[in-house]
């Protein structure tokens, strides 16, 4: 597999390093805790808010940094946890008066550290809280977790508590928007590849020409079961007959619909598959009154998607309609 990597031990820090540079205005990079942070930070009028997880899943987390969204992220490895020393090193410093809160994907190397990271910190005197998400309708249980995977709709919850922060909302408050926003989000996504991570050089998994790997996690763990590909129309109805029943997102709702990219598919079929998923929706008499297409939470290189829906009120719309100023843009 063909990738740009000098050293593969090196690739996040070179990673890290490209995306400072980029942004030297706003953003700055701590090398000793694979940290990036607000260059403002910490703001003593705001709650700071924190993502870690693994690398490879960019933007997710490193490029949300910025006004609105998160004010720090500390990325492990790729596919890799942060160490615990990392976490807690990055609530020291972001933290600020009105405390810290940190966000975690639902996979127990991630849980474990940020755990452990709080209990030193709040012996340490800060005042910080823990947020899991757990999106992920394919599984209960998978290879790295127990329960239910966090995936592309962390941004959501990201938004949402992001933004409150930013008009003053104190720890409790947005400790209660983010268990609200993640209690209404639900995901599942379909791989038609496997993904090559820098340090491996060859595929986590293997799959054929013709087939997809039905509720993949992004981390490459298996799904609910390998199937036959089939058409873009069917693959849609895989993923809406997953996620819609449980909440159950139900005729007269309003919605976020969200189609993530996984790394390596075309913009033109998120697209495609956005038009069928908006009109199948539709045609249950759910209106979708947010709309997101684009690469979010990716698997390094996989080829494939995944779709979210978010049951809308006027609370988060509010919050998913406030302004940020994040890396991750294209003009």
């Amino acid at each position: 597999m063909k990738k740009f990597v000098n050293d593969p031990k090196n690739f996040v820090p070179e990673m890290l390093k490209g995306i400072a540079l980029a942004n030297p205005d706003t953003l700055k990079y701590v090398p000793e805790y694979n940290l990036i942070m607000r260059a403002d930070a910490p703001s003593h009028d705001k709650v700071s808010i924190v993502q870690g997880s693994g690398s490879g899943h960019e933007p997710a987390h490193v490029m949300v940094v910025g006004k609105g969204m998160l004010d720090a992220a500390c990325p492990g490895d790729v596919f890799a946890a942060p160490p615990m020393e990392y976490v807690l090193e990055t609530a020291k410093l972001v933290a600020s008066d009105k405390g810290v809160l940190l966000l975690v994907n639902n996979y127990t190397g991630d849980k474990m550290a940020f755990e452990m990271a709080s209990e030193l910190a709040e012996a340490e005197g800060l005042d910080v809280r823990t947020l899991f998400i757990n999106d992920d309708v394919a599984v209960q249980d998978s290879t790295w977790t127990v329960g239910r995977r966090g995936v592309a709709g962390n941004f959501f919850v990201m938004k949402a508590v992001g933004a409150a922060s930013e008009q003053g909302a104190d720890l409790d408050e947005l400790v209660r928007i983010g268990e609200k926003v993640n209690s209404v989000t639900r995901t599942m996504g379909i791989a038609l590849t496997p993904c090559t991570p820098p340090a491996k050089g060859s595929p986590l998994f293997q799959l054929g020409d013709d087939e997809m790997e039905v509720g993949v996690g992004i981390h490459g763990e298996p799904g609910r079961r390998r199937a036959k590909l089939v058409s873009a129309d069917e693959i849609v109805d895989e993923l809406l007959g997953a996620v819609v029943p449980d909440l159950p997102y139900a005729s007269g709702d309003d919605v976020a619909l969200m189609i993530n990219g996984l790394g390596g598919t075309p913009i033109s079929e998120l697209y495609l598959l956005y038009g069928i998923a908006h009109e199948k929706l539709a045609a249950q008499g759910v209106t979708v009154g947010r709309s997101y297409v684009g690469e979010y939470c990716t698997s390094l290189d996989m080829a494939g998607a995944s779709l979210t829906l978010v049951q809308l009120d006027d609370e988060i719309r509010a919050l998913l309609e406030a302004p940020a100023e994040i890396a991750y843009r294209v003009f």
